[in-house]
């Protein structure tokens, strides 16, 4: 169900900070889209928040908004070349210093962004009018967190790392199939002044005073959804403990931090944190699966450990393999809800211990730093424990092999089954070999181990389903799309926007949380 990721990050810098700590975390900044939509923000909640909330959740210091310029230039140097290359011989092109890209609009990677969930905006058609209005062809807008820039932001090293990643990014395929890059359209460079501020980390603190950076952007179900690696540099040097946040399951988000972060920056963590609820075990062990936007289903709110123990002995137990297969020690953070009945946690920690993990149930939300001293305790023990850590693949290996491997080690997949433009795709990338050894980030749905985001627990007998496959170079790694998933979410009929006002006394946002 998604719930608890940013709350337990907190609530475990709370945590060790009691213990005495010297501890620092990273967090991800949210996205424009839940906050107006459904999810809200994300900075925590109860007792266990990140403040200010407000600025937090309204664009902070602005580094999406220069996601979204330095993409979206791109975008109109991509666009604004195809016009005149259409309307000017060659001879018109080399008096304006330009040489011919032949760009195919057939085979145009990128879409413009925008950080909102804009369903109106997925398919396109741009450019009509005449000709000095531009090239007229199919296009589209995707969530700006889900921008290969984005990616960038948390895979880069430093400005140096980021100016020549920039200068690699793929807008589209010539129409001999050749890559197209920024540096094709001379406007990698302006795209990086654009983020010259934005590669540095925000600094804020927990309410009881540990420093947080926030630094890149959610949705590992779509995008990368990785705090950066820059934040994690920093808060390795300035802390004993740092506790660095990934999106969504572990099927996603720690499959990406494991293969694609922990490759990029060469850390690799002491000890990984599962965040389980009671509420979200009984979706994926039989309960009415909640809508969203529309309130819990009433059986939530009553004890059926029956539920919890199907959930648990399937959803979760999964996801701790997948976590072991890493060789990070585990550990099962219980996020308590009032509606937990003392037998449903006993069924949580008995089937958990019995995968391998350590257990601690956390009312952090309730009580703060007080409410997290079992899951510090058990993330410290954690931490001294050996690990054995090794990625699921090697980069050596074929890319439609380590696309399998990602289905069957990490989503229980019986196999992979391609669209044929995704196959001639993958057929095309394994035949380059600057792309072949790329990572994997995959697109897929975070409602479900598999990609049919109504399909719960650990299904078997199943294969995935890729409809395309896209190219983000400059980030490092190949994006495979599995089943419906969109790159821009849709909002909802009763999103939080309705709610949010401003108090033209005081001038305070609210409604916001």
């Amino acid at each position: 169900m998604g719930e608890g990721k940013s709350t337990t990050t907190i609530g475990l810098i709370q945590g060790l900070g009691k213990r005495g700590k010297n501890v620092v975390g990273a967090i991800r900044q949210p996205s424009g889209g839940p906050t107006m939509n459904i999810k809200g923000s994300a900075a925590g909640g109860g007792l266990s928040q990140c403040i200010p909330l407000t600025p937090f959740s309204l664009g902070l210091t602005g580094d999406i908004n220069a996601i979204m310029n330095a993409h979206n230039l791109a975008m109109v140097a991509l666009t604004s070349r195809m016009q005149h290359e259409f309307n000017y011989n060659d001879a018109q092109l080399a008096k304006r210093n330009l040489k011919r890209l032949n760009i195919d609009p057939r085979r145009v990677e990128m879409k413009w962004i925008l950080d909102f969930c804009a369903q109106a905006l997925r398919h396109i058609v741009m450019g009509l009018g005449g000709k000095m209005d531009g090239f007229m062809m199919e296009s589209g807008f995707a969530i700006a967190v889900s921008s290969e820039i984005m990616a960038i932001l948390s895979v880069a090293k430093d400005l140096k790392d980021m100016r020549k990643r920039m200068s690699q990014i793929v807008v589209a395929y010539d129409k001999t199939g050749r890559p197209v890059t920024t540096a094709d359209l001379e406007v990698d460079g302006a795209m990086t002044a654009w983020m010259v501020d934005a590669i540095n980390p925000n600094l804020m603190q927990t309410i009881e005073g540990q420093p947080v950076f926030v630094h890149a952007g959610p949705f590992a179900n779509i995008a990368i959804g990785q705090s950066s690696i820059i934040a994690d540099r920093i808060g390795l040097k300035l802390g004993d403990y740092h506790v660095t946040e990934s999106g969504f399951g572990a099927d996603i988000g720690f499959e990406k931090f494991w293969n694609l972060k922990c490759r990029f920056s060469g850390k690799t963590p002491n000890a990984a944190v599962v965040v389980a609820t009671i509420r979200a075990l009984k979706c994926h062990g039989g309960a009415p699966v909640p809508v969203p936007g529309h309130p819990l289903p009433e059986e939530y709110k009553g004890e059926n450990v029956g539920w919890v123990e199907a959930g648990a002995a399937s959803n979760l137990a999964h996801i701790i393999n997948v976590v072991k297969k890493a060789g990070i020690n585990p550990v099962v953070c219980i996020n308590a809800f009032y509606t937990d009945t003392n037998a449903e946690i006993s069924a949580v920690r008995r089937i958990a211990e019995a995968a391998g993990a350590r257990v601690a149930l956390s009312r952090h939300w309730e009580k703060g730093g007080e409410g997290a001293l079992e899951l510090a305790d058990a993330v410290v023990d954690a931490c001294e424990e050996t690990n054995h850590f090794k990625f699921l693949y090697e980069l050596s290996v074929p890319l439609r092999d380590r696309i399998d491997l990602i289905a069957r080690e990490v989503y229980g997949a019986d196999g992979v089954d391609y669209t044929p433009d995704a196959l001639a795709k993958a057929k095309a990338m394994e035949a380059d070999p600057e792309i072949a050894k790329l990572g994997i980030c995959m697109v897929k749905t975070h409602l479900s181990l598999t990609d049919n985001p109504s399909i719960k627990g650990a299904p078997k007998n199943w294969r995935l389903n890729l409809r395309d496959i896209l190219t983000y170079k400059g980030a490092g790694f190949v994006v495979p799309i599995a089943g419906a998933i969109k790159l821009m979410p849709g909002t909802c009929s009763n999103p939080a926007y309705r709610r949010i006002d401003v108090d033209v006394d005081t001038g305070k946002v609210k409604g916001l949380f």
